[in-house]
């Protein structure tokens, strides 16, 4: 295959498929894009977030009230964290440390306790980030709410320095149903983890990409769209473009010829 055969022609850009759930702000940067470059942008979850009944959690016989810290590395863990909580009757006593992946998470856990009157701890955004936190706390006794699907870092991390932690499967990342848009094409279909490639094949075992851009957030998903075998055309964050709707108005500029 040549040079130009892997690199297709830029060819005008009109529509974008975003694989997750529409912004709730108007003038959110997609609305702001599609207005600029009068583009359709229409947006749909390729991915769903399933709860782990009480039942299923107790199965795992995780003590909760057994460790001294929590791990968390989404808002969904929080969620179900303190659901389960909720439907088990226990008490999150005072004392509990958290850690959380970022600020973001950090700020969410105001929904469920008095952060100021709470010892939480925050990395800045990355997995990586949040180890050089545990680092300095190895005397914890951890427990990590994930769900069935997950990255390694974290438990690699523990395992490898014998820090003592308890993985808890709270939630299922599962594939939607995308079965209504067989027959719908995009000019480009945006992607923000390995879970949202899955889906996709998941619902079209045969797909094929043909003239379809494909955008991926972050290298993990951009290593799940290469090793799909599909073609990558889009790849944030970028120096000069730290969101997706950066990425894709870089692109977008040079497709529609935008001056």
């Amino acid at each position: 295959m040549t040079k130009k055969e892997k690199e297709p022609k830029l060819r005008e850009v009109k529509s974008i498929l975003v694989s997750q759930p529409e912004p709730g702000d108007q003038k959110s940067p997609y609305g702001i894009l599609a207005e600029k470059y009068k583009l359709k942008i229409d947006f749909r979850p390729f991915i769903q977030i399933d709860p782990v009944s009480l039942k299923e959690f107790r199965k795992q016989k995780v003590d909760i009230l057994a460790h001294t810290a929590v791990i968390f590395t989404s808002r969904n863990a929080v969620d179900h964290f303190f659901r389960l909580c909720n439907e088990s009757k226990i008490e999150v006593p005072a004392d509990m440390k958290y850690f959380c992946i970022s600020e973001q998470t950090a700020n969410y856990l105001q929904k469920y306790i008095v952060v100021r009157k709470r010892k939480v701890f925050t990395g800045y955004r990355t997995a990586n980030d949040l180890i050089e936190i545990l680092k300095k706390h190895k005397n914890e006794k951890y427990i990590f709410p994930c769900s069935n699907i997950r990255k390694e870092d974290i438990p690699v991390f523990m395992e490898e320095q014998n820090i003592k932690y308890t993985e808890a499967i709270i939630y299922k990342t599962v594939a939607s149903d995308l079965s209504d848009l067989a027959d719908v094409n995009y000019d480009i279909i945006a992607f923000f983890s390995p879970s949202g490639i899955s889906s996709l094949f998941v619902n079209f075992p045969d797909f094929e990409q043909k003239e379809t851009r494909i955008a991926a957030f972050g290298p993990t998903t951009a290593q799940a769209v290469r090793d799909a075998g599909l073609r990558l055309d889009i790849e944030a964050p970028q120096p000069n473009a730290p969101s997706m709707t950066g990425a894709l108005e870089l692109y977008i500029k040079k497709a529609n010829k935008v001056k």
